[in-house]
């Protein structure tokens, strides 16, 4: 398999892909990390930025080791990505190139909850900014590729299979999973299935409480190719179990979740091709905070929450020309029903309708333009989206005080209807001048409000993943943000160096982060901010709109020192400020770096890497957000390669058993463990890890 220096392989192989779709990115845009299949070349070829193997089940800690990402870490399977300073549904997050909406108004299912590792194939990430015929976002997109079986090359079927299993010794955790099926060059069809199972997290202080996890997922995945056209269909369904959530006022008891997408395409030597792909997602989704956590010492605050979603997307475009010249148009649509109940699980008459019968519904076009001028090459584009969102009555039980039940009352007398349109523009240029590439992007970004920025009404903590501990509510006047982005850099390779350094500048007008509830903060002189006492934050937050900019500096380097020693490395910096006030950005991820040297032979190969963080003081003062100290922490690897389609995987992360904690990490809401109430939640402490894989094509 050929790799490119923009591709970021933490395992290089030959994954068992379906073919590449028409539309696929150019090298120059795009970030990938490949994490399944075998190595099959052995020799060092090429510069091949790699990193450790992620032992973590979280597939967002793989997407962090991109430049500009970082990790949100809010327990073993709801991880976040923050791309650039962003990070939610600010960047486009995508399965099987499927969007979709989360379970949960806390978010405790990230889009890639969805992508357990065992199954994962690749990842591609957009630099800088996501391309507008994926739809509106105001970063970069993300798009897991699961496992499956591609076609085959003959009249008659064969077998594949790539299978993984893996364990982790720091939080005893124990996965395995993959696919196995047959293909001719006519069909294609394969079983995929995984099962991961983890105990609570250790650190060097003791144990993350209620930190342990579950997620059961099978499914399958078949195709049809022609002489003209491919068909494809894939179902899944998904089970995660008893989940610990440490940084959120609940946790995990189920999401049942059950995928089903059906693709066409036309063959990539097509002058005029069409792809089209209809999919749904349902999710339901348990939530409390006594079955698995420390009860409340007051019967009377336990909490069972109840929410579903239920996600139809569909798209169709037309593509003229060959994949590197052509013109796109097209258009998509996404609807999506959400509502969220909070219950007490001994008192029928305690409930609150807190996101009641949600409604949210967006149709777009675009119009893309790939080709060049005068030897430079461009990708040009613009859509336009009519977004609409809806909420229902909300309603509370007999059971429940008097100040939720006015709060509801004034809800529904309010405007509970929103529509409103909004228009992307993208424009990238690059010219390959042999070993040097240089790159320059402009763009206008949107991204309309979700439901619980403009919908709750009753002041929680739902927050949408910010796992602060702070209780939020929303507004229904919020304006779509917009971001004006422009970015340069270049790709540049000779001999045995290379380096793919990035400049960039987001100007964002109506961000919408969180601000104090009125003028008047930590006085009781408004019923919601009495309700929200009661909770036990007298000092709410209420999502507005506010100016803000981003801007930052990233960039991965490597060295081929000799034909087996190898160097890269991956840095970031960003910095976020408010424009209308003088302040920082809330949740900025501090500067990062990554050194990793690693020794390739024949059959084996070992690795070391240091990484680190500077100390975050650039912080909100508004959100009260306390400042972090650095870290840097080292990690070994190690693999073993006995034969074709076969490889051991061994290393050690945090070699030194380093007690840290990470910027972006959540607050620990659960008493009676080794972190303290309110604290923020520590890294994993030293822990080996080992994955044996196995592939036949």
């Amino acid at each position: 398999m050929r790799m490119t220096p923009g591709a970021c392989a933490l395992l290089l192989g030959a994954p068992l892909m379906a073919a590449v779709p028409a539309h696929a990115q150019d090298a120059a845009l795009l970030d990938e990390i490949i994490v399944t299949g075998v190595r099959t070349d052995t020799a060092i070829h090429a510069i091949r930025p790699e990193g450790l193997a992620a032992a973590a089940p979280d597939s967002a800690g793989l997407v962090a080791r991109l430049p500009g990402a970082a990790l949100i870490d809010n327990g073993g399977l709801s991880g976040q990505v923050q791309y650039r300073g962003l990070f939610g549904e600010r960047v486009l997050t995508r399965v099987n190139s499927q969007r979709f909406h989360s379970g949960g108004p806390n978010a405790m299912d990230p889009p890639l909850h969805y992508a357990p590792m065992p199954l994962v194939a690749s990842v591609e990430v957009d630099r800088g900014i996501s391309p507008v015929r994926n739809g509106p976002a105001l970063a970069g997109g993300v798009n897991a590729r699961l496992k499956e079986v591609g076609f085959g090359e003959g009249a008659a079927f064969a077998p594949a299979y790539d299978l993984t299993a893996g364990y982790r010794s720091v939080d005893d955790s124990r996965s395995f999973g993959g696919v196995a099926g047959m293909a001719s060059e006519r069909f294609r069809v394969n079983l995929l299935g995984a099962r991961e199972t983890g105990g609570d997290m250790r650190f060097p202080g003791g144990v993350v409480r209620d930190s342990g996890f579950r997620r059961d997922t099978w499914g399958l995945s078949a195709g049809w190719r022609g002489a003209h056209d491919e068909l494809g269909l894939d179902l899944r369904a998904q089970e995660t179990g008893p989940t610990g959530t440490p940084p959120f006022a609940l946790d995990i008891l189920y999401f049942d979740t059950d995928f089903a997408r059906l693709s066409f395409a036309s063959p990539a030597e097509s002058t005029v091709r069409l792809e089209a792909s209809l999919g749904h997602v349902r999710v339901e989704h348990g939530m409390d905070n006594f079955s698995l956590r420390p009860a409340p010492a007051m019967a009377s605050m336990r909490r069972l929450s109840l929410a579903d979603a239920e996600t139809v997307v569909g798209e169709a475009r037309l593509v003229f020309g060959s994949p590197t010249r052509s013109l796109s148009v097209g258009a998509d649509f996404e609807q999506a029903d959400k509502s969220v109940v909070i219950t007490h699980p001994d008192n029928p008459d305690f409930v609150v309708g807190s996101l009641p019968g949600i409604e949210v519904s967006r149709l777009g076009g675009h119009l893309e333009w790939r080709g060049a001028v005068r030897g430079v090459e461009a990708e040009l584009g613009v859509r336009a989206d009519a977004h609409r969102a809806s909420a229902g009555e909300a309603w509370t039980g007999s059971a429940v005080p008097a100040g939720p039940t006015l709060l509801a009352a004034a809800f529904n007398a309010g405007d509970r209807d929103w529509g409103g349109g909004t228009a992307d523009l993208a424009a990238r240029f690059w010219r390959d001048l042999g070993d040097f590439t240089p790159r320059l992007t402009l763009a206008r970004k949107t991204r309309a409000p979700n439901a619980v920025e403009r919908f709750s009404w009753m002041p929680t903590e739902a927050s949408g993943g910010l796992a602060d501990g702070n209780i939020y509510v929303g507004d229904r006047t919020l304006r779509p943000e917009t971001a004006w982005i422009v970015e340069g850099g270049f790709d540049w390779l000779r001999g045995a160096a290379w380096a793919r350094p990035t400049i960039y500048y987001r100007r964002v007008d109506d961000y919408i982060q969180g601000v104090p509830f009125d003028a008047t903060p930590g006085v009781a002189d408004t019923r919601l901010e009495m309700v929200a006492a009661m909770s036990g934050d007298p000092t709410p937050l209420r999502f507005a709109n506010v100016d803000a900019a981003l801007y930052g500096f990233d960039m991965d380097f490597g060295l081929q020192v000799t034909d087996r020693l190898r160097l890269d490395g991956v840095a970031s910096l960003v910095r976020g400020k408010r424009r209308d006030v003088s302040d920082d950005l809330y949740r900025i991820a501090p500067p990062t770096l990554r050194l990793a040297a690693t020794w390739d032979e024949t059959d084996w190969s070992v690795g070391a890497e240091v990484a680190g963080t500077l100390r975050q003081t650039h912080v909100s003062a508004g959100n009260d957000e306390t400042p972090s100290g650095g870290h840097a922490l080292v990690n070994l690897r190690g693999e073993w390669r006995p034969r074709s389609g076969l490889q051991l995987e061994a290393g050690v992360e945090n070699l030194f058993d380093r007690d840290y904690r990470a910027h972006l990490a959540g607050r620990n809401r659960v008493a009676d463990s080794d972190v303290a109430l309110g604290e923020r939640l520590p890294g994993a402490g030293r822990g080996a890890f080992v994955t044996l894989k196995a592939a036949l094509r």
